[in-house]
């Protein structure tokens, strides 16, 4: 015999508007993930090669630890998310307690990741990455924590579709902010402090968890006031028998549903097309165009202004035209900066050119990004109580994918003096990816993704207040 939770009071109805409050709260709740995430995807591979002088495919096996780890949690954590046990902790929120715990997490290991390793400097390398992939993995697990958790949220918050598309809206532009912030931090570290003309180099160690603990400050003022605002619904419990057969019969018929698999493949090509440019844009900018440490903050920095610019309108956009032609259209401005990558080389390129490129890039992301998150929450409906487990299951194809990937790429260069290696990663790896997600958006059934089921056509649905 189980219990099982029955809404009581809920606030948002699908009538009412939500409040200017919940939509601010809730854009930065993921603002702490989103500091570490541009920091993890945009200078991990930088840090541990060019800083602590790993070889390239050791600073990529990191990486990929630190991906499988988060892909084999998520799927567990919106498992447990989704169910509603009696341990006295879930009081506090099923899904809010998940966001707690991850906090803590990021906060307790995120420092020592880019940091030198305490104690062991002098040792091997490879008991060097036993030490570093300690932290990763916890920081892993909170960040997936965290992730799913506040992704969950979504469809809870509110059955109205536009409403919905707002909030993935808001939460992909306040990611952009939040890079925004990190590269800004990162330049006025690396670039001020440095000189025009130096390049990253071992003696930038303590620079980094500068970079770090500024960050991190942010981050963990934004996830306060998330905490403190967004509430979910009171509930009580009541028994039922069949609550734990009824979930595995839902889990059971997601796994029936071909729609599952083509979304997780959009959703993962987004996520790869993201994670990629963010990974080698400055082993791109370091390796294959020579440039000085301030270029490789600057550059990305204007990547997520044009990123930040694009997230604003999209919502009327994809109410106009739908999401999957929103899908599209971000998959041929992608095509054409991977494009331009491949044969962009001469002085003007690198003086002003490479800002269009990298600003077309931006956007792209955004509105890939934002577009498999609407698809995303479209396939979930009407099912909340298994909507952290199916962000799992996107999330799990997501990590793999892109730790896989990055693992693959770095193994495979070993020739420091093949200074094209970066471009062509940047033109095919990452162009691949984002068209990879095209053709699935085109396989999966247009009812699936189109724009115009409002709340009243949705019932049953919990919300929180």
């Amino acid at each position: 015999m189980t219990w099982k939770k029955i809404s009581k009071d809920p606030v948002f109805t699908v009538s009412k508007n939500l409040p200017l409050r919940i939509y601010v709260a809730y854009g930065l709740g993921h603002i702490l993930n989103d500091v570490c995430a541009a920091m993890w995807f945009s200078y991990l591979l930088v840090f541990f090669h060019l800083v602590l002088k790993f070889k390239n495919n050791e600073a990529g096996a990191l990486l990929l630890v630190g991906q499988v780890a988060d892909a084999i949690a998520t799927p567990i954590i919106g498992y447990h998310s989704d169910k509603d046990h009696s341990c006295w902790l879930y009081r506090f929120g099923r899904r809010k307690i998940w966001y707690f715990i991850g906090t803590i997490c990021v906060l307790a290991t995120f420092p020592f990741i880019f940091a030198p390793c305490i104690g062991c400097q002098n040792t091997t390398t490879s008991l060097q990455m036993v030490y570093y992939s300690f932290f990763i993995i916890i920081f892993q697990f909170g960040w997936a924590s965290v992730q799913i958790s506040h992704m969950a949220l979504i469809p809870e918050i509110t059955p109205r579709e536009h409403q919905r598309t707002k909030l993935a809206a808001i939460r992909s532009g306040a990611t952009v902010v939040a890079s925004i912030f990190v590269y800004l931090v990162t330049w006025g570290v690396l670039g001020m402090s440095g000189g025009s003309d130096k390049k990253i180099n071992p003696d930038d160690v303590k620079k980094f968890q500068i970079i770090v603990w500024s960050i991190m400050s942010f981050g963990i003022v934004c996830s306060v006031i998330f905490y403190f605002n967004i509430k979910e619904q009171k509930t009580m419990m009541s028994c039922d028998e069949h609550v734990d057969s009824e979930t595995r019969s839902n889990i059971k018929d997601l796994f029936k549903n071909y729609k599952v698999y083509l979304v997780a493949v959009i959703y993962m090509s987004s996520r790869l097309f993201l994670n990629l440019t963010q990974v080698f844009i400055s082993l791109y900018l370091d390796e294959a165009l020579d440039m000085v440490a301030s270029a490789l903050a600057i550059i990305p920095l204007a990547m997520y202004v044009a990123s930040f610019i694009a997230s604003l309108p999209i919502g009327v956009i994809t109410k106009h035209i739908g999401r999957k032609l929103t899908y599209l259209l971000g998959t041929v401005i992608g095509l054409v900066a991977c494009v331009w990558i491949q044969f962009g080389e001469d002085d003007s390129y690198k003086t002003y050119l490479i800002f269009l490129v990298v600003a077309l890039l931006g956007a792209a992301t955004t509105i890939v990004l934002v577009s498999s998150f609407d698809i995303t929450t479209e396939l979930i409906g009407v099912k909340t109580n298994s909507g952290a487990f199916i962000y799992g299951i996107m999330s799990f194809a997501d990590k793999l994918s892109n730790g896989i990937t990055v693992e693959i790429i770095q193994h495979f260069h070993n020739d420091e003096t093949n200074t094209a290696y970066y471009k062509n990663v940047m033109t095919y790896a990452c162009g691949g990816a984002v068209l990879m997600g095209a053709i699935a958006v085109l396989l999966l059934n247009s009812n699936s993704a189109k724009t115009g089921e409002e709340g009243p056509k949705r019932k049953n649905i919990e919300t929180i207040s």
